[in-house]
C-alpha cells in the first residue's frame, strides 16, 4: 500500500470560533484556514476532557477519558499505555518523531517515538529553555522572564525576538528533523506548538496589530451571574470575576496576536515541506487540546463543557490519492479520540482494539452513515468541586449535567451558539432535556462512579481525582 507522510500539527488552548474560516470576525490566520478550506474542515469537534493531560492521552491513545484513566488535570501521574499512535506507525514502517509538548508523566518518556525534542512550556527545565540559555538568554526561567504566569489573563509583548520563541523554535526544530529523516521511510512528525496558551505575550508586532483592532466582547449568558465577581484586586491567574473592558481587549489581543505567530510559523514549517517536494504526498491534521473561555460567561481559562473551551479547530488535508475530494466540510460531531484512528488508517496500519474513536476517512470521502450521533465529554472539578461535569453535544444541541450539584444546562447550538440562553429550567425544552437527560444515563451507566441507578442521575461529591490505570 502506498503511505503517505504523515503531519500531526497541534497548538495549546485554540479556541474553536478562532479561525476565519470558522467565521471569526477579528483572527487573521489565512494559512490555517487555507489549509482547511482545500481539505476537510470539522467545525463541531469538541475535546473529551478539556485539559491539556486528559486530551494528550486521547491524542496518543485514541481513547476517551474514562478508558486512558485521566478525567481531570492531574500532573505527576505515570501512564502505561501499550498502544500508542507513534508506537503502531512505528510498527507500520513509520521514522516518527516529536517537537514541543507532550504533557505526560514521566516527562521524557517516549511513547513510542523514535525521537523527541522536549519541550511541554517557555518555563521549566526541557530541551526549548536549555537552547535558549545556550543563545544567551541566561535569567532564570529564561522563556518567562517577562513576569507573565503560565494561566493568566494579563497581556503584554514579549520580552524575545521573533526568532527566540517557543513558537518559531518548534518550527525551527521539525524543519531540521525533516531534513535530517530517513528518506528510505514514511515520516510521522507531530508537531506541538505551546501556543495560544497563556502567558498572552506575543511578539510586539502581534499585540500591537489587535491592539488596534476592535475586539469582540465577551459574551454573557443569562445563567452565568454565578460565576460574576468584583474587579478590583482581581487575581491575574483568577479562572472566574469581571474584567475592566481595557484588560480584557488588551488580553483578547494578546491571544489573538499568538493565533496569528503561530500561522506564520505554520506557514514556514509548510513552505519547508514544499521545499523538500513532500507536501503533495502529506497527510496534514490539525487540531487544539483544548480551547480558551477568553471572558466568556464571566470564565477564563479551560476544564468547562462551554463551547469556548470545549470546542477546537479541526481540520485535514489529505493527498488527493487518497482522498479524491478535498474542500469539504462536515458537521459531523468529531472528537480528539478520532486523531489515533485517522492516521492509522491513512498510514495503512491496524487500529488497536484498545481504541474508542473512529477512522474520519469515510467522512471525508462523504460516507457519514455509520458515524456517531453524539460525543461524551467529561471533566471532574479542578478550581473548585462542583465545577465537576458530564456533557453531550450532537453539534446541534448541548447537554451538560453538573456531577456535585446536579445542575443540568441545555443549549441550542444552532439557533444560540454562544450557549447565552440555557434551556434546562425553561419548559419549552422539557423534552429536549428529557431526551438527553436519558442519553446521559446510557452513557454512564456500569461507571464505577455510582453517576446513575440505570434510571436517574445521581449527584453529589466523587472521591476519586482520577481513574488509576489496571
Amino acid at each position: 500500500m502506498r503511505q503517505p507522510h504523515i503531519l500531526l500539527i497541534t497548538s495549546d488552548q485554540h479556541r474553536g470560533d478562532c479561525l476565519g474560516i470558522n467565521s471569526h470576525p477579528v483572527v487573521s490566520a489565512p494559512n490555517l484556514d487555507y489549509l482547511a478550506a482545500s481539505g476537510t474542515n470539522f467545525p463541531c469537534a469538541y475535546v473529551e476532557g478539556p485539559s491539556c493531560i486528559a486530551a494528550r492521552r486521547t491524542i496518543l491513545s485514541g481513547q476517551k477519558p474514562v478508558t486512558h484513566g485521566m478525567v481531570t488535570y492531574w500532573d505527576g501521574v505515570p501512564w502505561e499505555i501499550e498502544h500508542t499512535l507513534p508506537g503502531e506507525l512505528g510498527k507500520a514502517g513509520y521514522q516518527t518523531q516529536l517537537v514541543g509538548k507532550l504533557h505526560m508523566h514521566p516527562p521524557r518518556k517516549r511513547y513510542g517515538f523514535d525521537h523527541v525534542l522536549w519541550a511541554d512550556s517557555p518555563w521549566g527545565e526541557n530541551d526549548y529553555t536549555s537552547w535558549l540559555q545556550d543563545n544567551g538568554i541566561q535569567s532564570v526561567s529564561p522563556g518567562v522572564a517577562h513576569g507573565q504566569d503560565m494561566n493568566s489573563w494579563v497581556a503584554r509583548p514579549s520580552h524575545l525576538p521573533e526568532a527566540l520563541e517557543h513558537t518559531t523554535w518548534c518550527t525551527d526544530q521539525a524543519m531540521r528533523l525533516l531534513d535530517r529523516r530517513d528518506p528510505s521511510a514514511p515520516f510521522f512528525l507531530y508537531v506541538s506548538y505551546f501556543a495560544p496558551h497563556p502567558p498572552l505575550t506575543p511578539p510586539q508586532f502581534y499585540y500591537d496589530r489587535y491592539l488596534g483592532l476592535e475586539t469582540p466582547e465577551p459574551v454573557v449568558g443569562d445563567w452565568a451571574d454565578q460565576y460574576d465577581g468584583p474587579v478590583p484586586g482581581l487575581d491575574p491567574n483568577a479562572p472566574r470575576g469581571s474584567w475592566e473592558p481595557e484588560a480584557m481587549h488588551r488580553c483578547r489581543a494578546g491571544y489573538y496576536g499568538l493565533i496569528n505567530f503561530l500561522d506564520d510559523q505554520v506557514a514556514r514549517l509548510l513552505q519547508h515541506v514544499r521545499k523538500l517536494g513532500l507536501l503533495q504526498d502529506t497527510f496534514i491534521l490539525y487540531t487544539s487540546d483544548h480551547g480558551e473561555m477568553l471572558g466568556d460567561h464571566h470564565l477564563f481559562r479551560k476544564t468547562f463543557a462551554y463551547e469556548g473551551s470545549a470546542r477546537v479547530p479541526f481540520f485535514l488535508n489529505a493527498p488527493g490519492w487518497l482522498v479524491a475530494e478535498n474542500g469539504t466540510s462536515s458537521d459531523r460531531v468529531v472528537g480528539l479520540q478520532d486523531v489515533m484512528p485517522t492516521l492509522l488508517d491513512a498510514a495503512g496500519a491496524d487500529i488497536p482494539d484498545t481504541v474508542d474513536g473512529a477512522s474520519l476517512l469515510p467522512l471525508m470521502r462523504g460516507d457519514d452513515n455509520a458515524w456517531r450521533d453524539y460525543l461524551h465529554g467529561e471533566h471532574l472539578g479542578t478550581y473548585r468541586p462542583e465545577d465537576a461535569m458530564q456533557y453531550l453535544t450532537d453539534g446541534k444541541e448541548k447537554y451538560i449535567w453538573y456531577t456535585v450539584t446536579g445542575e443540568e444546562q441545555l443549549f441550542n447550538l444552532v439557533d444560540d451558539p454562544q450557549e447565552c440562553r440555557n434551556l434546562a429550567p425553561d419548559p419549552s425544552g422539557e423534552e429536549r432535556l428529557a431526551f438527553w437527560r436519558a442519553r446521559m444515563i446510557q452513557e454512564l451507566t456500569g461507571r464505577n462512579e455510582n453517576y446513575t441507578d440505570g434510571s436517574s442521575l445521581i449527584s453529589g461529591p466523587r472521591p476519586n481525582a482520577f481513574q488509576p490505570d489496571e
